[in-house]
């Protein structure tokens, strides 16, 4: 594997400088792969996060005064550091996350493309001149950065969710708090790095590990911290939102899905197979925009099902830094026993298993690729985020059917629908209660479009000329006596 040593930090940046953990406070960070031993991070907690907001609010009114070529410059210096290193950062994501390395050097690369996306559209945060009712004024609308941003990542995609936040963050001048997974550090502290590298000014780019609480909880109290974005569940999504009130700050929430994924008899069978394939065991299963539910009209069902299931048998799973890999470990044993008790409750109360079905021969969090048929709605699969290399099929007859079942969830982020007929490619937009919806497409996600859901899927959108706007506060301002 490419050494990746160098953007292995076992330090916090704060403030410009790399700190240090006390000896007895560090958080162990492991390969889920092997159970191998990466390193230790700072366990750091309230204090040290206040003085990451210091940093970052002392360093805000400059940042947000420098001139508009200098922030794209500094964009366009990070988006190529991320490609120049990108077969290290792509190991370094597989070690400590467990995907194959194809899809670690996809997220860099992805990551890289959202960075230049807003290095561009910065240019494009306009302003406007509104017409005046009376003579003798002028009425402007302006956009200001909204000042110091506190950003908590995930550890499914724990570089391109960063990049998603610090690329309008840093595109408008705000300056920033990152606090990343623990399970999945080093990724976000190699943006430090790089930060600092291509010229950031000490205390824009703030990276703490530790406490989630702590540093959640100290970040959501500080009145000084004007935006908060988060990806991850809707349990915690909810109560970063309940404690945003405090000090009214903007919020930009990403947080859990139960996307359909709905194939119609007239649907293009090999695309639709290849299409779930992707949208279900991309980073073994571990997205918030994976396909949860899939529905499968009844006269197509069976063929569908035979296809998939050959297709999932044939996935290889093993370690994500070995050749041809396409599925690694869950990222830990919570992971793994979830999973497993969604599909042992299944099983148990009447679905059909025809590819996997448990643990992996490898033992560890590795599971095996599997599908079920038969899958009813009292199952708790039907209702719970999977997370996992699990195919669970519904069989539907109608239309309307199948929109109602799609509907019937508190979630509403992603969904995926084949068919050839287009007028019915309308009406699921239109009748999908979904953010991003994937018509004859398995995998969706891309720079120049909003990404975000609905319902308790999310406030806010990340990506497109959208994912700028929440990072901007909107001034009027009237100018008389003219």
């Amino acid at each position: 594997m490419t050494d990746f040593s160098a953007f292995k930090i076992d330090v916090n940046l704060i403030g410009g400088e790399w700190r240090s953990p006390a000896a007895d406070s560090a958080i162990t960070v492991t390969n889920p792969a092997s159970g191998e031993v990466l390193g230790t991070v700072p366990n750091f907690g309230s204090a040290e996060t206040r003085e990451a907001i210091d940093a970052a609010h002392a360093a805000f009114p400059d940042f947000a005064a420098s001139d508009l070529n200098t922030r794209v410059g500094l964009l366009r210096k990070l988006h190529d550091a991320l490609m120049d290193n990108q077969e290290a950062l792509a190991a370094l994501l597989t070690a400590e996350q467990g995907k194959p390395l194809a899809e670690s050097r996809g997220e860099i690369a992805i990551g890289a493309a959202y960075v230049m996306w807003f290095a561009e559209e910065v240019r494009r945060t306009k302003g406007e001149i509104v017409p005046s009712p009376v003579n003798g004024r002028r009425l402007l609308v302006t956009h200001h950065p909204v000042g110091v941003v506190g950003a908590i990542t995930p550890w499914n995609f724990p570089s391109s969710m960063l990049a998603r936040k610090l690329g309008p963050a840093l595109a408008v001048g705000c300056t920033t708090v990152v606090k990343p997974a623990s399970l999945t550090p080093y990724s976000a502290l190699a943006w430090g790095k790089l930060a600092e590298d291509v010229g950031y000014p000490a205390g824009v780019v703030n990276v703490v590990t530790g406490s989630a609480r702590a540093i959640g909880g100290t970040i959501m109290e500080d009145s000084r911290v004007r935006k908060v974005t988060f990806t991850g569940s809707t349990e915690v999504g909810k109560e970063l939102i309940r404690q945003s009130a405090d000090t009214v700050k903007k919020v930009s929430m990403e947080l859990g899905g139960n996307a359909p994924f709905i194939v119609f008899d007239d649907a293009d069978l090999d695309r639709a197979v290849a299409g779930a394939m992707i949208a279900k065991y991309r980073n073994s299963g571990q997205t918030c925009v994976c396909a949860n539910r899939i529905y499968v009209q009844s006269g197509i069902y069976d063929a569908f099902v035979k296809r998939l299931s050959e297709a999932t048998d044939a996935l290889k799973v093993g370690p994500g830094n070995e050749a041809g890999v396409e599925q690694g470990p869950l990222v830990d044993q919570g992971a793994f026993d979830k999973v497993k008790e969604l599909v042992d409750d299944a099983m148990a109360h009447g679905a059909t298993c025809t590819a996997g079905g448990g643990g992996h021969a490898l033992g560890g969090t590795w599971f095996q690729p599997t599908v079920l048929t038969g899958v009813t709605t009292d199952m708790k699969i039907a209702s719970e985020e999977i997370f996992g290399p699990v195919s669970a099929i519904f069989k539907f007859e109608t239309e309307e059917e199948v929109v109602s079942a799609a509907n019937d969830t508190d979630f509403g982020l992603a969904a995926y629908v084949y068919t050839t007929d287009l007028a019915r490619a309308f009406r699921m937009n239109t009748g999908l209660q979904y953010g991003l919806i994937g018509i004859n497409e398995g995998l969706i996600t891309t720079v120049e479009a909003p990404f975000g859901g609905m319902k308790e899927s999310g406030l806010g959108k990340e990506g497109g000329s959208q994912g700028i706007a929440d990072y901007l506060d909107t001034k009027y301002v009237c100018i008389g006596g003219i």
